[in-house]
């Protein structure tokens, strides 16, 4: 019987990774368990220490936010050890673009998905949310075309291969939040039964 389960989320850029964390950490609590997220997105660099990289398609020069080394990935590691080792949760889910990517990390994961969502409708989504935080059309569309698109598939895509499970990130449903209780708890209490009557 494990103590603390880690389960980790990749997935694209707006592709629902935050949403279903939030939806699995929600029911996952309502069944009494003790959860804790953590976010790669709180873990960015200082800008000025971030790297710059240029674009395969003009050699223009960008802050790359979507490199492994633009994250303090080792404070994400050592946060996780440390939330591991409190014995004050049951379930640590950790999500980001390099969640399964980062070895360190993957290698301490009970359980892996994916959230896939398909290339149009993530960059809408990135579109409308970095527009709401006061970013231009042009600005948006030109850092995804020339630089964030070839990080997708150079560190993030590879990985979904890597999941034990990929999730519907265009519609994660209610039915695939139960699915993955059932597994946790299943592998927490040696094979009690969840409560699917319990709704989010």
């Amino acid at each position: 019987m494990k103590t603390c389960y880690v389960i980790g989320l990749a997935g694209g850029t707006a592709g629902g990774k935050s949403a279903f964390c939030e939806q699995l950490a929600e029911f996952l609590g309502k069944q009494g368990l003790k959860v804790i997220d953590i976010h790669m997105d709180d873990y960015f660099k200082p800008e000025t220490e971030r790297p710059v990289s240029k674009s395969p398609v003009s050699g223009k020069e960008y802050i790359d936010d979507n490199h492994p080394d633009t994250m303090d990935l080792k404070s994400v590691y050592s946060d996780l050890l440390i939330h591991m080792d409190s014995g004050g949760y049951d379930v640590i889910l950790i999500e980001g673009l390099l969640t399964l990517w980062e070895k360190n990390i993957f290698d301490m994961l009970d359980l892996k998905l994916y959230v896939d969502c398909p290339a149009d409708e993530r960059i809408i989504r990135r579109l409308r949310r970095n527009m709401s935080w006061g970013k231009s059309f042009e600005e948006i569309a030109e850092v995804y075309l020339e630089l964030v698109r070839y990080r997708h598939n150079e560190y993030v895509e590879p990985t979904k291969w890597k999941a034990d499970f990929i999730i519907n990130g265009m519609a994660a449903t209610e039915k695939a939040v139960i699915g993955i209780g059932h597994i946790v708890r299943g592998e927490l209490a040696g094979g009690e039964q969840i409560d699917s009557n319990c709704h989010l």
